[in-house]
């Protein structure tokens, strides 16, 4: 039997397995050389893992088919927004020792929903739990990221909240979700829109889009139209790539000469001087009523 025979049609082999075709010292030189990756303990693979892999893989040492919830229910079903590398999963039932890829969580009573063969926190639910446990920017970006995925709708997350009522974080969450908007395209454009509203400046328009003297559509993060003011966050990826900023450069000129006001953010703006931010918004909107 050669080596590749062993592994399961996920990719996957235990190390019994593995042993019945290769010497203990030759399966750790596999390991050492980089020919074989440690998915789990006792489970392994031929190349890097993926989230399927890695869901596969405890499927495969516990015997039991384990449900995905929190960030790895939020990844699956396409509105992650956090940085979480762990695999989080439901208790199957089996002595699991928690380690730096692996959280096991004690959910009794989540509604669960199929994903092609893999059982998922239902996405409502996933949204509302993984929102309680980030402070409260990032809990808004998470229920917007939910909303723009298609996967939920605002009333099935009002649902979910009101089924997670009384558990941790679950007020920031309730007094969140009015603001919720699936036109955010991204977490710090969420981030962003909460300063604002913490600041009590007006509602803005999102994905606001302008059209300039010479024809061209804009679409722009935020709009104040009575106001002739925008405002456009600007990742730290904008300012790495050169075709981006040139991009941007002409679409801010343009945007002048149809008369907005641009009022550029980043992200030191948002979280460490947010009422500076704020101020410098409302300025332009003073300027503009006195205007008007």
């Amino acid at each position: 039997m050669i080596l590749d025979d062993v592994f399961e049609p996920s990719g996957l082999a235990t190390r019994e397995q593995l042993l019945s075709v290769l010497s203990r010292k030759t399966l750790a030189a596999h390991l050492e050389a980089g020919a074989l990756e440690r998915v789990w303990h006792g489970v392994y693979a031929q190349r890097p893992p993926d989230l399927d892999m890695r869901l596969a893989g405890l499927d495969l040492m516990t015997g039991k088919r384990i449900v995905a919830c929190m960030h790895t229910a939020a990844t699956i079903y396409g509105f992650a927004t956090e940085a979480d590398p762990r695999i989080h999963i439901l208790d199957p039932g089996v002595r699991m020792r928690p380690n730096s890829g692996l959280m096991v969580h004690q959910r009794l009573g989540a509604p669960l929903r199929r994903v092609g063969s893999r059982l998922v926190t239902a996405p409502a639910w996933t949204s509302v739990e993984t929102a309680r446990a980030l402070r409260r920017p990032r809990a808004l970006a998470t229920l917007d990221a939910a909303l723009r995925s298609g996967a939920c709708t605002r009333g099935e997350i009002e649902a979910a909240i009101r089924e997670q009522k009384g558990r941790r974080g679950i007020v920031n969450v309730r007094e969140l979700v009015v603001h919720a908007d699936e036109r955010a395209e991204s977490a710090m454009e969420s981030e962003t829109r909460l300063v604002f509203i913490d600041g009590g400046l007006p509602k803005p328009e999102l994905q606001y889009e302008i059209i300039d003297r010479c024809g061209k559509l804009w679409r722009v993060d935020f709009a104040w139209p009575w106001a002739g003011v925008v405002a456009e966050y600007d990742s730290m990826e904008w300012h790495a790539n050169p075709t981006a900023w040139k991009r941007d450069r002409v679409k801010y000129t343009r945007l002048g000469e149809c008369g907005w006001t641009v009022v550029p953010v980043v992200v030191d703006d948002v979280r460490r001087h947010p009422t500076d931010l704020v101020s410098r918004v409302q300025r332009h909107l003073d300027a503009a009523r006195l205007a008007g």
